[in-house]
């Protein structure tokens, strides 16, 4: 049974009623919950937080940081504080959210990475510790970009960050146990796990380009024995013009290959559609998932049409079909 996507936010909540809600205005959102609150975490200064107890009505929650990370404005000179595409986790006791400073357009790009102890502001051991950065893209060096990251772990429970947008797609990357580093010694594994057009033509110049290389925001989901690939394709952050879209693929094995319905890979553009805009809505993508209280849940953003193309927060109930692929409806 779905739940009714009303005027911004539709009901995610195990209350599974149907009661008008807030505007919530986010972009790139990310959910996670302690105790009996849910967090957002979105792009904006310093990293915004939202807070709600039935993933219906949602109260500002401040920010990640008051100051822009030092070692952020050494690395990206045109970085000003601005951080996006944060990605929450929880392990072994600590909070994980890893954020994204870049320069718009270009892959002058890194990642970097923050703890706490819990996520109740009003508790005396709330403190980000931020432990700098992860991971590094240089143009003219790499062909990848450093942006859009996502912890995810295996089933041995080795930990894995992937990343990436445009140039040549998503990459995979194991991680050291502390969840800080990527892996130093001869156990460095690199992979691409998703990508569209630029995969094989190398084109630096065709960045941006819509017809090429439009692949972001990767999650992965791991369910059934199956680990899910979530990624983003074609035009994002245009309001009203946005074309943005949600794709999946899965993998019995989580470096890949990933492939879609039609058993293409999506290193070579592949990818099945899970979600995108309608008569309602533009741009609907940068999508996460999450289990709550056994339920499956999409979180994503998308540009409302009813209010001249802002990005607001969509939240559904994930069902999956008899082949076991992802379902998700929006209704008016």
């Amino acid at each position: 049974m779905w739940i009714t996507l009303l005027a911004v936010l539709l009901l995610g909540s195990p209350i599974h009623s149907n009661a008008q809600t807030e505007d919530v205005r986010v972009h790139d959102p990310v959910m996670i919950k302690q105790d009996s609150t849910y967090y957002i975490f979105h792009t904006g200064w310093g990293i915004s937080i939202k807070r709600s107890q039935d993933m219906k009505t949602w109260q500002d929650d401040g920010r990640v940081f008051e100051e822009p990370p030092k070692w952020a404005l050494e690395t990206v000179k045109r970085f000003k504080g601005h951080i996006w595409a944060p990605d929450i986790s929880y392990h072994n006791g600590k909070y994980y959210l890893y954020y994204s400073v870049s320069a718009f357009g270009r892959n002058t790009s890194a990642i970097g990475v923050a703890t706490n102890t819990t996520l109740h502001r009003d508790d005396p051991d709330y403190q980000w510790v931020d432990h700098g950065k992860v991971v590094e893209s240089v143009p003219g060096r790499d062909m990848w970009n450093a942006i859009d990251p996502n912890l995810a772990f295996d089933a041995e429970g080795t930990p894995w960050l992937t990343f990436g947008s445009y140039w040549l797609g998503m990459k995979l990357v194991k991680l050291e146990d502390n969840l800080t580093e990527v892996v130093t010694d001869t156990s460095l594994e690199w992979h691409t796990i998703a990508a569209r057009h630029r995969y094989w033509k190398l084109d630096e110049r065709a960045a941006g380009n819509s017809e090429n290389g439009d692949v972001e925001a990767p999650f992965i989901f791991r369910k059934n024995g199956y680990y899910y690939l979530f990624v983003s394709w074609d035009r994002c952050c245009a309001g009203e013009e946005s074309t943005y879209k949600v794709v999946v693929g899965r993998s019995k094995e989580i470096t890949g290959p990933y492939r879609d319905r039609a058993n293409k890979k999506m290193i070579h553009g592949g990818g099945t559609l899970v979600i995108k805009g309608d008569e309602n809505w533009a741009g609907i993508g940068h999508n996460s998932a999450y289990t709550f209280d056994g339920t499956d849940y999409l979180v994503a953003h998308g540009y409302d049409l009813s209010d001249e193309g802002r990005s607001k927060l969509i939240l559904t109930e994930i069902e999956w079909d008899k082949e076991g692929w992802p379902k998700v409806e929006l209704d008016d």
